[in-house]
């Protein structure tokens, strides 16, 4: 994959409108966007479906996590959308659930660990006993096992994550901020190039991207250092 395939441009946006606006202004230097709550809530849905139809791939961030029969058959209606990637929380019984709803299917699942948000005290907060580190490669072990496409967590255990799910699996960061840019509500975050090196196979972009002055330029010279790194 070039970097083209390997960046995803978080469309983190309130309105259509607007989403609209930030692919066409994209245009062909983009080639894979992420639709979450925000956007899925204001017709993302649609719009996704539609973006796909164009030729886009779309991941769409949903973090599944329900009783199993209702993770299948939400995977089973996201499957026919066209969607290209799927985030459910790394539970195993989900996992498992949403690997047998997806089988055939070219719909790559992947087992969100521990929300680049959180650090330990969030975690303790939260009732787990495990710090984030620990709690990332465990998930990490017990998405392998249930037969996901891939992983979600911090570029910062993406090295470690690598070791535990082999060469096969993707592994996708969100948290990358390119040097001296606002980290915002992310705790663990690391530039594109060191993300990249640390092995991560696709880089979650947003705020860098959608919010600066110039998302045309601002996602050329993330590509660039993309590509340097992969070098």
């Amino acid at each position: 994959m070039d970097a083209r395939e390997r960046l995803i441009v978080g469309l983190d946006v309130p309105t259509l409108g607007e989403a609209e606006k930030i692919v066409t202004m994209l245009g062909d230097d983009v080639v894979f966007y992420k639709i979450g709550y925000q956007l899925a809530f204001a017709g993302g849905l649609e719009f996704a479906r539609d973006l796909a139809k164009s030729g886009k791939k779309i991941f769409l961030d949903m973090k599944l996590l329900d009783i199993d029969n209702t993770v299948a058959s939400g995977v089973e209606n996201i499957v026919k959308m066209g969607m290209s990637m799927l985030t459910l929380h790394a539970y195993p019984k989900a996992m498992k659930a949403a690997v047998e709803a997806a089988k055939g299917s070219d719909l790559c699942l992947l087992g969100v660990t521990v929300l680049t948000s959180m650090d330990e005290q969030d975690l303790i907060a939260a009732g787990y006993e495990y710090d984030p580190h620990t709690l990332v490669l465990r998930r990490a072990e017990q998405a392998h096992l249930a037969g996901m496409g891939g992983i979600v967590c911090s570029a910062e255990e993406a090295s470690a994550v690598r070791k535990i799910i082999g060469p096969d699996m993707a592994l996708v960061t969100p948290g990358i901020r390119p040097a001296g840019s606002d980290k915002g509500d992310q705790k663990r975050v690391m530039t594109p190039a060191a993300a990249v090196k640390a092995g991560s196979t696709h880089l979650v972009v947003a705020r860098p991207i959608v919010k600066a002055a110039d998302p045309k330029e601002a996602a050329r010279a993330i590509l660039a250092e993309m590509s340097a790194a992969l070098q």
